[in-house]
């Protein structure tokens, strides 16, 4: 899960089109920035990861056996080793699309490898962005109302409370979300420091009265596990597979710390600390089955310190929620600018950091499906259930377009790039096949929310390759207009007009009802077409292109990144150093508003025509979606059937 709090210089490394990022911020601020943003999910993950493998493990009347406690011990410590270390940190780091990463990043480097043959790398694209929303929602839920039924621990008075406020937590976090997180941000890092320490520590005296526990570190104790407990096994590692969630974050922030950081984080602070909790928690449980209830906060002396921990751990989780939240900012912008999704209204909530976004629309939903969630589940065990098969799902389509970057992208032969991605997209099969046990416990939310989502970025991206097909049948060619228009000109006005269109080669709706109706040109004229490279960003040497089709025609073509938001104005003011005169108070926009109607036959199902129809008027308008001053445009309304 991406997210875009405010960091030392998130943008230098995907400027730089690598991933270190410390040239202009110090590596150790920089690694202290991804331990508090990229690694609060996963390291929240202790509240309740061991604690549901080992009641699946148990079932649901007997007590845990050593031989349970080892095992799922065993398969948690090495689920962290290969699918985090080894998939994420060490293989798909590498990966990087311009210092960016992510399934939409990666989605966009895979497809642009491929060519024209990219249909089933956009569908894996659409699939895995779809699945993140689902562990968007189910994320901050589980980890806040897990934080707090630590309360129960300190005193059973607290327990009629926890619902309510968790609710109310949730909903204090979603309404800061419009003032940015560049203030939080800067204790992330410091807290969750804090966070990894006191998950060490805690663990350190149960460990040493039960040293037996260390054997879990071999991998024949999770081998034997798996062996021995048949279905009650394969149930287990779903449960097994809370432990990992969050791994997504170390791709998908790659551009805003870049790889070392990262990786140093990692391997230096977080492993360790994870790994020792775990052994922690199951040294508590091989001394004191009974303690399976609620083992991370009975890791913790009663009174003082269980209470302060409940608080450490609900600030814990909202960071984690917080990262996840941004991440969805994140996603959307890169689903809009990809043309998966319509227009949003976007506000930036930084002037130093283009990564710091606040989107109103995605934050209502979120908030409303988060609460629905805590109070339709009730307690983070009945939520574990339904959380999984999002993030398997997304890290399995991750290991496809994995495969095709290392096989077109780093050159390597098909044989040896399966060699090296075919074991662990088997690990990722096996994880979700376990996770899909848990369909009708839960499972169904992320499904659900998925499929939606799915739906609704399908429907986008075909209604709008059918409006445009069926734009382009109708229009004019533009060369041929401006060669009539040179031959036989009109009555001419002062100053620019700019006329925007997603297809340069025919005659923008606009300028053709302008002609029609004022029967005026004006003395210039620019055919403006904005286009979205499948890179994060562009150089601005690259940003502006010019082409000049006649005295008073200029067709200008502007270029933006997946990651950036397009600002019109701005952009412009690049061509006048390649010689275009642009006066922004002399010049006027014209854009076409298209009220869209249903077609007999338009090549989709009648209520996909419907949904595609609801979805345009949702969308933002172009305006203020481009920073076009709004005093400046002309609209121009038209009619289209689909």
């Amino acid at each position: 899960m991406t997210s875009d709090v405010a960091v030392p210089a998130p943008e230098t490394a995907a400027a730089n089109g690598h991933g270190d990022a410390h040239t202009t911020a110090g590596f150790g601020a920089l690694t202290l920035g991804s331990i508090g943003v990229v690694y609060g999910d996963i390291g929240t993950s202790p509240l309740y990861a061991f604690r549901e493998a080992v009641m699946a493990a148990s079932g649901a009347d007997g007590l845990p056996t050593q031989a349970a406690v080892l095992g799922v011990l065993s398969l948690i410590l090495w689920a962290l080793i290969v699918v985090v270390t080894l998939k994420y940190v060490v293989i798909l780091l590498r990966a990087d699309n311009n210092g960016e990463g992510g399934t939409l990043a990666l989605m966009a480097l895979a497809q642009r490898a491929v060519g024209t043959g990219g249909a089933t790398i956009v569908l894996l694209g659409i699939i895995s962005g779809a699945l993140f929303y689902g562990d968007a929602v189910i994320t901050p839920a589980l980890s806040v109302l897990s934080a707090i039924e630590g309360m129960k621990d300190v005193t059973l008075t607290f327990e009629p409370y926890i619902v309510p406020l968790t609710v109310l937590i949730l909903v204090c976090l979603f309404a800061v979300q419009s003032r940015g997180t560049a203030r939080v941000a800067a204790f992330f890092g410091p807290i969750m420091c804090v966070w990894f320490a006191v998950l060490a520590a805690a663990a350190i005296h149960p460990i040493i009265q039960q040293p037996q526990v260390l054997l879990a570190l071999n991998p024949l104790y999770a081998v034997s596990f798996m062996l021995h407990h048949g279905i009650i096994g394969f149930i287990t590692l779903g449960a097994v597979f809370l432990a990992v969630t969050g791994a997504e974050a170390l791709y998908a922030d790659l551009g805003h710390f870049g790889k070392r950081p990262i990786q140093t984080a990692w391997l230096s602070i977080v492993l360790p600390s994870l790994a020792l909790n775990y052994l922690g928690q199951g040294a508590l449980v091989l001394g004191d089955p009974g303690a399976i209830v609620s083992p991370f906060f009975q890791l913790f002396p009663q009174g003082f310190f269980r209470g302060s921990m409940v608080v450490l751990a609900t600030m814990a989780t909202v960071i984690a929620s917080q990262a996840v939240i941004t991440g969805a900012y994140s996603l959307t912008r890169q689903a809009i600018q990809l043309g998966l999704l319509p227009r949003f209204e976007i506000r930036h909530t930084s002037e130093a950091h283009s990564g710091q976004i606040f989107i109103p629309r995605i934050n209502q939903l979120l908030l409303v499906a988060v609460v629905l969630l805590v109070l339709l589940f009730r307690s983070s065990s009945a939520l574990a259930s339904a959380y999984g098969i999002s993030v398997t799902g997304t890290m399995v389509v991750t290991a496809m377009m994995g495969f095709v970057v290392i096989w077109k992208v780093w050159r390597w032969s098909p044989v040896a790039a399966a060699a090296l991605i075919v074991p662990f997209l088997f690990l990722d099969l096996t994880f979700l096949a376990a996770n899909l046990l848990k369909v009708f416990e839960g499972g169904w939310v992320p499904l659900a929310l998925g499929a939606l989502m799915i739906l609704l970025m399908y429907t986008w991206r075909r209604g709008s390759r059918l409006l445009f097909d069926k734009s382009r049948k109708l229009e004019f060619p533009l060369a041929d207009l401006v060669a009539m228009l040179e031959k036989r000109p009109p009555q001419r006005v002062p100053g620019t007009a700019v006329f925007l269109t997603s297809d340069p080669l025919s005659a923008p709706t606009a300028l053709m009802h302008s002609l029609k109706h004022y029967k005026v040109l004006h003395e210039k004229n620019v055919i403006l077409t904005i286009e979205t490279a499948q890179t994060p960003r562009i150089d601005p040497t690259e940003r502006v292109r010019l082409e000049q089709i006649s005295p008073t025609f200029t067709k200008v073509t502007l270029k933006f990144g997946f990651m950036e938001s397009p600002n019109v104005p701005k952009a412009l003011a690049i061509a006048r150093k390649l010689g275009w005169q642009f006066d922004i108070m002399s010049t006027s926009f014209f854009l076409s508003r298209r009220a869209l109607k249903p077609a007999a036959h338009s090549g989709m199902p009648r209520w996909q025509d419907r949904l595609f129809i609801s979805l345009s008027r949702s969308a933002n308008d172009a305006t203020d979606y481009f920073q076009i001053p709004s005093g400046r445009v002309v609209e121009v309304g038209t009619q289209v059937t689909i």
